[in-house]
């Protein structure tokens, strides 16, 4: 006998974990169904010889070896738009994998709107002398980076009892269940920062994971929402914090009295334009918060013309260049570091499109949400100043992580900010942070 759990949902109160389990658990079941397993499969098993054959193709600059790989990308990127349609455009079953509710056309409109606020404000800061870096270079012991990262991260709230921290090439955040989150980093001893950031960046992750509900452990509602609110976590501990001026005034101390040989002789400004520098740069995973989503604007644009058929797979690497130059005024003199250098295309799940806008989501969301815990708890910044997090991390608890993935993104953002998903708080921020950096008035 077929029982459905439908009238029991529509009795019980949209925000209840009973009627979010059910509404969750129906939409996924609803998605899962229509990928036939071959699919799954040829999609699996290309993103496996793919991922194997880029590792190799990308130190020689071999684009020509990837590219029937990424014409099979790009065609099972078709097929699986196919088995949601009808759909306005054949990247938005895609997108709506990432970023639920999210379309090419709400992607495009954000993007259009942040990208013509940020070239001003790029070319501004593109026009002052380039801040020195050279007090981030030296030696600096891998135990004790580790050491200090892994205090930051704790003192951020990351629950060691229920987590750690270890070394890897890539950095990443790992659950393997509610009481098992677990976050690694990477350490460079000839450069001061990797590790820090990388750490702080790995715990936003997990500060949302460790804060679902334990309620909620074991079942679809159990993570996070969505990937465009899990990096604003990310992007929020790591940059709005980590690299904020209040955040410094409490640890630079700290941080010399860690390093006293490297830092003792280093003014607070000094280190704090460095970990603050802006520079044009060819290689997104390097850049800076201002430049950082011009780089993820122009992925998006290229894989959409790339599904649309507009754009050859053959001459990706000339488009690549050349909306570099566009927005970035330099290019890569080689694929290497050019559209060969990031793995989205080449392995994960077999598939181009629908991931990279997560990441400026993530950016934009960063900001509203910090705007939104200190106009509700003003005394945020003044405590960050003093290395105290409890009631910053308190409200993201509260308002965001504890409800895992009983709603939408959008609804997450309607109820923690008291609006929609806006670029402006964001705008403000960097307006702020980098016009007093660089001595710009960075007016709208």
């Amino acid at each position: 006998m077929k029982v459905s759990c439908g009238p029991y949902a529509a009795g019980q109160p949209y925000d209840s974990d009973e009627a979010s389990l059910i509404r969750t658990a129906r939409r996924d079941f609803a998605k899962a169904i229509k990928l036939p397993s071959a699919y799954v499969a040829r999609a699996s098993a290309l993103a496996s010889t793919s991922y194997d054959a880029w590792t190799r193709a990308r130190p020689a600059n071999d684009f020509a070896t990837m590219l029937p790989f990424l014409e099979k990308a790009v065609d099972l990127s078709r097929e699986y738009a196919g088995f949601f349609a009808p759909y306005q455009h054949v990247a938005d079953p895609l997108i709506d994998a990432a970023e639920e509710g999210m379309t090419t056309a709400s992607v495009r409109s954000l993007f259009a709107g942040l990208r013509s606020e940020l070239i001003p404000i790029v070319c501004a800061i593109a026009d002052q002398p380039v801040p020195g870096d050279g007090c981030l270079h030296g030696s600096f012991s891998e135990p004790k980076q580790l050491e200090f990262s892994l205090s930051v991260v704790k003192q951020f709230g990351y629950d060691t009892d229920r987590g750690r921290l270890d070394k890897t090439h890539h950095p990443f955040c790992a659950k393997f269940s509610a009481g098992d989150v677990r976050i690694t980093t990477r350490v460079d001893e000839k450069h001061f920062g990797d590790a820090l950031f990388s750490t702080m960046h790995e715990a936003g992750h997990a500060l949302y994971e460790q804060g679902v509900a334990a309620a909620l452990a074991g079942t679809p509602l159990g993570s996070g929402t969505s990937a465009g609110v899990h990096e604003s976590q990310s992007r929020l501990w790591e940059n709005v914090v980590g690299r904020g001026r209040a955040f410094w005034e409490h640890y630079y101390p700290v941080l010399r009295n860690t390093f006293p040989d490297q830092f003792r002789q280093i003014g607070f400004e000094t280190f704090y334009r460095a970990i603050n520098r802006v520079q044009r740069s060819l290689i997104r995973t390097d850049a800076d918060e201002v430049t950082y989503n011009l780089h993820i604007m122009m992925r998006f644009d290229l894989e959409v013309e790339l599904l649309e058929g507009h754009l050859r797979i053959k001459d990706l690497p000339e488009a690549w260049r050349a909306r570099m130059r566009a927005d970035l005024g330099l290019a890569s003199a080689d694929d290497r570091d050019g559209c060969l250098q990031d793995v989205h295309w080449y392995g994960g799940t077999g598939t181009v499109g629908g991931g990279f806008q997560s990441y400026t989501i993530g950016n934009i969301l960063s900001a509203q949400f910090y705007a939104a815990a200190v106009k509700a708890l003003p005394n945020i910044p003044l405590e960050i100043a003093k290395g105290e997090f409890a009631t910053l991390h308190g409200w993201l608890r509260e308002q965001l992580y504890q409800h895992g993935r009983k709603f939408q993104s959008s609804e997450v953002v309607m109820r923690a900010t008291g609006g929609p998903m806006s670029t402006t708080p964001y705008l403000a921020y960097l307006r702020a942070k980098y016009g007093e950096l660089y001595r710009l008035e960075l007016a709208p």
